[in-house]
């Protein structure tokens, strides 16, 4: 019999590798999205479509991905998810065309997003509310430590290699994560699942999906586009049906009742308002970067590199930092540092780049501490039973949030874009990344230390 020292280490490393390629996908592409534009003939404003096409396919599956884990098992969703991922990172790499590159990065996307809260379950179920703060360590490498180290390892394969490359780096990861979870992790399935929602899912797919085409063609065709905003007003239509209908059913797919819980609900809000400006700001400047101060991918993934080093700091200090100042001045003052410095870097981008570096750094410094505090702060109430459904809500939110950020600030850049390429899109949009933190302090206000409210969840809710 294994010991439970070991399983946990087992599980730390299934949930790092795999949620690791997971978040460093959605940004490594973004040093290469100027090489794929030229040699697929397509403009920058359109290859949007392979980062937000990623996105929005993660977030499309994230709703059913807690069920099937419940239903069928953690352990075999997720070896499930990560097959897809690797398979179709494969195919990201022989891709000949935009299309077909668009069309794999969803197939991608979409085993993300069944992997995305079966291992965060998985990982939460493991370690108890009182072990989770010292889990920052582990959690700030796959939540912000591998979207910054994205654009160094793009920058490099894409100067040295080809962009082909960055898919193909995830082949022998995937298969590590394979090899781990088919040895050594356990089979967990929820008794109380009940039947799929298949009422709730077949609304949840024209609502998203009405909303996904939006915000792709929003920054090639603008926001007032009857192509873009009537698909938009008709996707979110359904998704306020959803969410009535949601809360009338007994076994829902998401359960709407979990934001009864303060901590859940003001947590999951900042993680959708976070993603959204650090995934906006992190792709629009390396497009800044190598379209108009003409740096090269590798030199432009350095110059954000610092924030991984700055989070690595934040991770050492959160628990100290956590049990110092509490949850809620914790996350005021890192989110109110955050915006500054978002801030700055917009007023400063064409500044020595050692400046920009040191204000990355600021960013993880500041950033990590409070996503990873979010994070670990929106389940503390949450029990084991519940902890699917709750991963999945959250993850919902948060894959959301980056998908907007990035569709929100392209179309910045579209809007603002005159015949010469000039530096001002671009500083508008860096500006709307810091308009996107400076709502999470906000939101961040509204937090009261020591609510430990309970989730007022009927049992055949629960």
């Amino acid at each position: 019999m294994r010991s439970l020292s070991f399983y946990k280490k087992v599980i730390i490393a299934v949930y790092v590798m795999s949620m690791f390629i997971v978040a460093m996908d959605a940004t490594i592409i973004n040093v290469a999205l100027s090489t794929i534009g030229q040699e697929f003939n397509v403009p920058v404003s359109a290859t949007s479509g392979v980062n937000i096409g990623y996105l929005v396919s993660l977030a499309m599956m994230l709703p059913v991905a807690g069920w099937l884990g419940d239903r069928f098992g953690s352990k075999r969703m997720l070896m499930l998810a990560v097959s897809i991922f690797t398979i179709a990172s494969l195919s990201c790499g022989w891709a000949q065309s935009q299309a077909m590159l668009n069309v794999c990065r969803v197939l991608q996307g979409a085993g993300a997003g069944l992997l995305t809260p079966v291992g965060m379950s998985m990982l939460f179920r493991t370690f108890t509310p009182e072990e989770r703060p010292n889990l920052s360590r582990v959690l700030v490498v796959p939540i912000a430590i591998a979207p910054a180290l994205g654009p160094v390892v793009g920058g490099l394969l894409v100067d040295q290699l080809s962009w082909r490359w960055i898919f193909y780096l995830n082949i022998p990861i995937g298969a590590i994560v394979l090899v781990l979870s088919g040895l050594f992790i356990e089979e967990y399935k929820e008794p109380s699942v009940g039947r799929f929602d298949l009422k709730g899912f077949l609304f949840s797919l024209p609502g998203v999906g009405l909303i996904i085409y939006a915000l792709i063609e929003a920054p090639i065709l603008g926001w007032s586009a009857p192509k873009v905003f009537i698909p938009f007003l008709l996707g979110l239509g359904f998704i306020l049906y959803l969410v009535k209908i949601e809360k009338e059913t007994p076994k829902p797919m998401l359960n709407i009742y979990l934001f009864e819980d303060r901590s859940f609900r003001v947590m999951s809000l900042i993680g959708l308002f976070s993603a959204a400006g650090l995934f906006g700001m992190l792709y629009v400047f390396p497009l800044l970067y190598q379209n108009v101060l003409g740096f090269s991918a590798f030199h432009t993934g350095l110059t954000t590199f610092p924030e991984a080093l700055g989070l690595m700091v934040a991770s050492q200090l959160l628990p100290w930092s956590m049990k110092k100042l509490g949850v809620r001045r914790l996350m005021l003052i890192s989110l109110f540092g955050s915006m500054l410095i978002f801030a700055l870097i917009a007023l400063l981008a064409e500044a020595n780049p050692w400046v920009i570096r040191l204000l990355m750094f600021g960013v993880g410094i500041f950033l990590g501490h409070s996503v990873t505090a979010a994070q670990i702060t929106a389940f503390q109430t949450i029990s084991k039973q519940q902890m699917s459904q709750a991963t999945t809500l959250h993850n919902v939110q948060k894959r959301f949030g980056g998908v907007f950020g990035v569709a929100i600030l392209a179309s910045i850049i579209g809007s603002q874009q005159a015949a010469d390429i000039t530096i001002v899109p671009y500083q508008w949009a860096l500006a709307g990344s810091a308009v996107f933190i400076g709502i999470c302090f906000f939101i961040g206000l509204t937090y009261r230390e020591r609510e430990k409210e309970q989730v007022h969840v009927q049992a055949e809710r629960a």
